[in-house]
Formats: structure tokens, C-alpha cells, sequence
């Protein structure tokens, strides 16, 4: 008998579409405040999207609008601007 794989949850990435581990992406989330932030844990309360850990798919998912859609919530500039200072820092 082969020993039995640990499930590893597998996630979306909303800009390039891409399935991964959820390790390997970036969860962006919509607060009960109704801003979008990062969330590094992983396991912040509210509506929750992922973005891989490539400038392309961030620079994509900003311009295109795909956050605020996939969040259900409007991107407002100084959300939008604070996670471009979040990408240019990590990535």
C-alpha cells in the first residue's frame, strides 16, 4: 500500500487564472470596513481573492479592475494605492 497523500488546498489566482497551492499565493481581502488590504495570515475575516506572487498578475489584476470585481466591494484610489506600495515592497 502507497502511503496516503495530505490534501494541499489549491487556490485560483484571479489575474492569470492559474491554480497553485495556497502557499505559493497572496490573499487579498475586503473588510467588514469595506476596505481591500493584504492579509498574510491568510486568515483574516472577509471576502477573500488571490493573486500569485508576480508583478504582472498585480499590475494586471490593478488595472483591469479584477480586485474590486472578485472583492464584490469598489477599489478606491488610496486601496489601490496601497497595494501597489505592498507589491513594489514584496515582489
Amino acid at each position: 500500500m502507497s502511503p496516503k497523500k495530505k490534501h494541499r488546498p489549491q487556490r485560483t489566482c484571479i489575474a492569470c487564472r492559474e491554480v497553485k497551492d495556497k502557499q505559493a499565493l497572496l490573499r487579498i481581502v475586503r473588510t467588514s470596513e469595506q476596505r481591500i488590504v493584504v492579509d498574510e495570515t491568510g486568515k483574516a475575516q472577509g471576502r477573500g481573492a488571490y493573486l500569485c506572487k508576480q508583478v504582472a498578475c498585480w499590475q494586471k489584476a490593478l488595472d483591469r479592475g479584477i480586485i474590486g470585481r472578485a472583492l464584490k466591494a469598489p477599489l478606491t484610489d488610496q486601496d489601490a494605492e496601497a497595494l501597489r506600495q505592498y507589491a513594489s515592497e514584496i515582489l
